[in-house]
């Protein structure tokens, strides 16, 4: 690989203006197929197998045009001071506001609370249900807008109004958290390379990158149900990635420079050395990503291919665009240790037998293996204890902050009916095959009265069949508590016990339910989804470093920094510790995605830092230093840049820390905590002194296993090769650009 690479990293260095060209006309095409595309709203959201699901598509069938999985949303009105709501002003408000709000072109129906008791007992608060023909992901932006208007004007005539449920769940705002992120890559990145120029290269090809591969995905996004959250991820992960993969090899290149190699000579090898770990490192990523479609949930496996594509994107861009433009670049990119004029004078690098700080951090390691080992395993450990009290669950308006209209309308459903209110459950019972379907509704009201946690039960309303008959159940916890997951469960064992007796099916949904069966979901995929996604980056890792233990090492390290970070997040978000910090106004459960998406994203950007660093120690080891000196010597061309991109990565995923949606705030806390604790104390502490311990044995290798096993050179051994064979017959023909 590295000999095919080589080679097409000098091809890139001296066609450069056509391989320019190329990219330049593919980000066109993308750019004019996602403005000449149509409009795709979110997209729609399903978890196939749950009962919650396969009630929703029931109510679909023996209920044409209810909408079972529409979005809703309420309207909350609370009374002035010393009024009731059935005052005749106030009475009057409400009237105009149900009729204003019933003129909407994507709503299906608007509960009136008077006709429905939807009033308190003390008659301060009440609420009108409003039910939406689409989902909430699907609810156009006119329709959020003129619920929100209604609400004003309500508001206008002297009451206190707040909106709940999912009909606003509009896509969250981060913020400028992208061009934070940019800026802090922009500032590490001059420090790193002391070149403006240099530092440009990586930031123009990532953006490059990722707006061919958001371009790509809003060309699609009608066609293929993709949607508007679909590149957030592909974005986020692909801008970083970008910055990572093109910032290795243009750091090989100014090291290859300052062995006194030639321009196109050095561009060749920097992408047949470094461009091998690069499309290594991009495969981890790329299989984690896809591997999310393990979970069965369509959104998700449409946000990771989505993302993977990005990422391909990004590993092409490095190999091809990277080496392209240090062509044009010519000698404004100084040889490591050179700075440009601008920001150092053009001073000439520093003496060669000067260590550098990756040199004299990892001499220290390898000195005392054993107590940084034990240093390092106990901290993740510490880090790690409070991810054995983990809550899982999903966000709802009681985890909103104070300040949103969602948050207030939760908490006035609270006081005047109970927290349960807030998270109903939706019975479904079918009694197709049911001899007495009438008497099998009763018999399902009246064994859920008698269950734990219920405050009310409402009567079996049939369809016009009268084979199907939904029943709302009203807990007496809020909708995110162990109490209310504990009553779902309770009902659907009652269920089958019924169904036994009387033949009638009995399903419970709604969004409560949804959210429940989703966590499941999530939990239960999650151990095939890690077994998936570690078993075939470690078969990778064991053909890229011809190891059995360096890459069981890398998979045990990234293990300990997930872990640690889920330990971070359950500390923070959970516990409340340092909650003012981050700015958490509101603790609870964990958002059940959290776990799965941390594995796929954490690990394929571990794998990143793990193949660019061991990389070159194996480098080293093959072309005959010990394997402790290797350890040194791999740090002292990767250290630095290795830091710079875990700080660069880490700086991406905090800007959205920032954000206002808990479940983003959350998101972009764990990732940067994960690939602190991966890159600084696995990658850069736990490596070398693991490495150092095994010495040898860590690239022992079965010799049946190396034989079967493909030769991918991942360190250039070819390339070394060819480079003797030049300089024992100096009459070989060379060819020679001069720039």
């Amino acid at each position: 690989m590295a000999t095919f690479l080589y080679k097409l990293g000098r091809l890139a260095f001296r066609r450069r203006h056509f391989v320019a060209l190329i990219w330049v006309a593919l980000l066109t095409l993308a750019g004019v197929g996602a403005a000449s595309a149509p409009a795709a709203g979110n997209s729609s959201f399903s978890i196939p197998g749950t009962e919650a699901q396969k009630a929703f598509d029931l109510l679909e069938q023996r209920f044409p045009g209810m909408s079972a999985d529409g979005a809703t949303a309420r309207v909350v009105f609370k009374a002035p001071g010393g009024e009731k709501m059935t005052d005749a002003d106030n009475k009057a408000a409400v009237n105009k506001t149900v009729k204003e709000l019933q003129s909407g072109s994507e709503v299906a129906s608007v509960a009136d609370p008077y006709t429905g008791h939807a009033v308190s007992k003390d008659g301060t608060i009440a609420y009108a249900s409003v039910k939406y023909k689409v989902s909430g992901m699907e609810l156009e932006d006119s329709s959020r807008d003129a619920l929100k208007k209604a609400a004003q004007d309500a508001r206008d005539a002297g009451l206190k109004v707040e909106v709940g449920g999912d009909a606003l769940n509009a896509t969250p705002e981060t913020g400028n958290s992208e061009v934070i992120g940019i800026a802090v890559a922009a500032v590490v990145l001059v420090i790193t390379f002391g070149s403006l120029l240099a530092a440009g290269f990586p930031l123009l090809t990532a953006i490059i990158g990722v707006g061919i591969g958001v371009s790509t995905i809003t060309a699609l996004a009608n066609a293929l149900d993709l949607g508007t959250t679909t590149s957030t991820l592909a974005s986020m992960i692909g801008l970083a990635v970008g910055i990572d993969y093109a910032l290795f090899i243009v750091s090989r290149y100014r090291a290859e420079l300052a062995e006194g190699r030639e321009r196109e000579e050095a561009a060749g090898r920097a992408v047949g050395t470094a461009g091998s770990a690069v499309v290594f490192a991009g495969l981890t990523v790329v299989i984690a990503l896809v591997g999310l479609s393990v979970v069965d949930i369509p959104m998700l496996t449409k946000m990771g291919v989505a993302a993977a594509g990005t990422v391909a994107i990004a590993v092409l861009i490095a190999l091809t665009l990277i080496p392209a433009l240090l062509g044009y670049a010519g000698r404004r990119i100084k040889p490591a240790g050179e700075k440009s004029k601008l920001l150092g004078g053009g001073r000439k690098p520093k003496q060669a037998d000067r260590p550098n700080m990756g040199t004299r951090w990892a001499s220290f390691v390898v000195r005392r293996p054993v107590a940084v080992l034990l240093l390092g395993v106990i901290g993740l450990g510490a880090a790690a204890v409070p991810a054995a009290s983990l809550e899982l669950g999903l966000p709802d308006d009681g985890s909103q902050p104070v300040s949103t209209t969602q948050r207030r309308a939760y908490d006035l459903l609270s006081e005047g009916f109970g927290p349960g209110f807030n998270g109903p459950l939706m019975v479904v019972v079918d009694a197709k095959g049911s001899d007495n379907p009438k008497a099998a509704f009763t018999k399902v009201g009246d064994e859920i009265k008698g269950l734990k946690d219920v405050v009310t039960v409402t009567p079996a309303m049939s369809n016009k069949a009268g084979d199907t008959a939904t029943i709302t159940v009203i807990p007496d916890s809020k909708p995110s508590s162990t109490t209310t997951e504990d009553l779902v469960h309770a009902i659907r064992d009652k269920g089958e016990g019924i169904t036994s007796a009387t033949d009638a099916k009995v399903l419970v949904t709604g969004s409560t339910a949804m959210n429940i069966d989703f966590s499941q979901k999530l939990n239960d995929a999650l151990l095939p989804y890690l077994a998936l996604v570690v078993g075939l980056a470690f078969l990778l890792l064991i053909v890229v470093f011809r190891s059995i233990l360096v890459p069981l090492k890398a998979a045990l390290g990234f293990l300990l920094s997930v872990l640690a970070a889920l330990g971070a997040v359950v500390a923070v978000f959970q516990w409340g510790w340092l909650s003012s910090l981050f700015n958490v106004e509101q603790t609870g459960p964990i958002m059940s995605m959290m776990p799965i998406f941390m594995v796929g994203v954490v690990f394929g950007l571990a794998m990143d830092y793990e193949v660019f660093l061991v990389t070159r120690m194996r480098e080293a080891y093959v072309h005959g230093e010990k394997p402790t000196q290797a350890v040194v010597t791999g740090f002292k061309y990767s250290a630095r840049v290795v830091t710079a991109a875990a700080i660069i990565m880490i700086a991406v995923f905090s800007g959205f820390i920032g954000s206002s949606e808990s479940m983003i705030k959350m998101i972009g806390f764990g990732l940067a905590v994960a690939v602190f604790f991966d890159a600084f104390i696995v990658r850069m502490t736990i490596v070398p002194a693991v490495l150092a311990l095994l010495g040898k044995k860590a690239w022992w290798l079965p010799r049946w296993l190396d034989r079967a096993l493909p030769n991918v050179d991942v360190e250039g051994e070819g390339l070394r090769t060819a480079e003797d064979r030049r300089n024992a017959d100096p009459d070989e023909e060379r060819e020679l650009v001069r720039v």
